[in-house]
């Protein structure tokens, strides 16, 4: 019998057209969830609400630029008016853009605060008011052990993931009271697109520091999330998970 640990719940996932927000999508498709896609390109949301979908999922696609916070509150009235309600967010969306602090330019910087950490207050922002008023929900935060311990050549990256972590530990004050909870994942080195542009060698360096010996996969951080949506994490709010296989230990 599938397992249905997400049935009938609302879930918004950003940035789920790829990498970890397709696996969170498609692993909450499968636990019995009503998805709500969100991303940037309409051709890759078609083909994650038909992945969807043809899972058994009720699912729908919205374009969202989450730096955009009149497309934000537009979803989320659609999401709302669609569906009814809105369970679960999953701040996955995310960018980098990656110099040295000496060569870091200016829109560099910008662009990943705007999308990795505004971003999320946008869309956190325009879910709060509807869960509190339906007495229950979900917010969760992607982080990386980047925002824990810092990286070279990610200052603007390590900065939004770390602010991601303030967000995390105020909100999960905030809206507990009201029962929403709020939580953060933390990945490692993780095995999807933003990898593509790294050096063999560099990939063989990050695997000899984790302890399993392996990089991990999007399917590992979409079990996480599943678990912290669900209510089985009922007693879990202002946590933030490291999923790394050891890599700081």
């Amino acid at each position: 019998m599938p397992s249905t640990r997400l049935q009938d719940k609302v879930c918004i996932v950003t940035g789920a057209a790829q990498g970890i927000g397709l696996a969170t999508a498609l692993k909450f498709a499968r636990e019995g969830a009503l998805l709500a896609i969100w991303d940037v390109k309409q051709e890759a949301i078609d083909a994650a609400v038909r992945q969807c979908r043809e899972l058994g999922a009720r699912a729908e696609g919205w374009v969202v630029d989450v730096t955009q916070r009149e497309m934000v509150d537009a979803a989320t009235r659609r999401v709302k008016e669609r569906f009814g309600r809105i369970d679960v967010l999953v701040n996955n969306a995310g960018i980098t853009q990656d110099a040295r602090l000496q060569k870091m330019t200016l829109e560099q910087f910008d662009r990943v605060i705007d999308v990795n950490l505004r971003g999320v207050f946008h869309t956190s922002q325009a879910v709060a008011d509807i869960m509190v008023a339906q007495g229950g929900g979900v917010i969760l935060n992607a982080s990386s052990v980047v925002g824990l311990y810092g990286n070279f050549g990610q200052t603007n990256y390590a900065a939004a993931k770390f602010g991601v972590l303030g967000f995390t530990k105020t909100w999960s004050r905030e809206l507990g009271p009201k029962g929403v909870r709020v939580n953060a994942v933390a990945p490692g080195f993780i095995t999807t697109g933003m990898m593509d542009t790294v050096p063999e060698k560099v990939l063989e360096d990050l695997r000899r520091r984790v302890p399993l010996q392996r990089l991990g996969t999007a399917q590992e951080i979409a079990n996480v999330y599943c678990f912290l949506a669900s209510d089985e994490a009922s007693y879990v709010n202002g946590a933030v998970i490291e999923v790394s296989g050891g890599m700081t230990v």
